[in-house]
């Protein structure tokens, strides 16, 4: 069948229809010919705006994951809070389409957070995080938050006990106190995993700093 002369769709109604059917039959349900038939056009219509399947796919990676908001917060020393938030937002934005999960594993490009990068380095240089540690905080922040994220995602809702499941307090004693101890939501372990890292970061610079500032004050013998 030969392609239509003028697109009969938009490209956000592509990835707005494909973004429905992954939610509602999951990705294993998604094709072009559904999608076509979802949207009500014939299947080379498709290709005015996407080469393939895997360019629609790769574009609803990017429709999710670029859809949470940025912190309003200004720089200053409590600058994590600002990226615990961020996480929050991120986090937030994945488990509204759980399904899709696995398409932000695969297809997310790193590019498409080059834009958020120079606006989070330049927020830890006026909150005054030394320059050599932003790689660090950056390069950790999007391992943790997209792992963990996409983590909840596919396993599905839990509560405070269930986080480990099938736990045996007879053979399972420990763990399963500790889950019974355990205050904390999925999201709020969440919260805390990135905080402890933040704040980890920086301990950990601010007490070598402080080594290498004992080291050069012990004269030379």
């Amino acid at each position: 069948m030969p392609r239509p002369s003028q697109p009969l769709i938009s490209r956000s109604a592509v990835i707005e229809a494909s973004i429905e059917i992954i939610d509602s039959e999951g990705l294993e349900a998604f094709s072009l010919p559904k999608l076509a038939k979802y949207i009500g056009v014939s299947a080379p219509s498709l290709y005015h705006h996407f080469a393939d399947r895997s360019a629609i796919l790769a574009s609803v990676a990017r429709h999710i994951a670029g859809a949470w908001p940025t912190p309003r917060r200004k720089p200053g020393p409590d600058w994590p809070e600002y990226f615990v938030q961020l996480a929050l937002n991120f986090r937030r934005s994945i488990l509204r389409h759980p399904n899709a999960a696995p398409i932000l594993l695969q297809y997310l490009p790193r590019d498409l957070l080059i834009g958020t990068y120079e606006e989070t380095a330049r927020f830890l240089e006026a909150s005054g995080v030394p320059t050599h540690l932003h790689v660090q905080i950056l390069d950790g922040m999007e391992r943790l938050s997209l792992g963990t994220a996409l983590t909840d995602a596919m396993r599905g809702p839990s509560t405070r006990t269930t986080i480990f499941p099938n736990v045996d307090p007879a053979s399972q004693p420990i763990l399963a106190r500790a889950l019974s101890e355990n205050t904390l939501t999925s999201k709020g372990l969440y919260e805390e995993m990135v905080r402890s890292f933040l704040y980890g970061v920086m301990r950990h610079e601010n007490a070598r700093a402080a080594e290498q500032s004992d080291d050069a004050a012990v004269p030379a013998v």
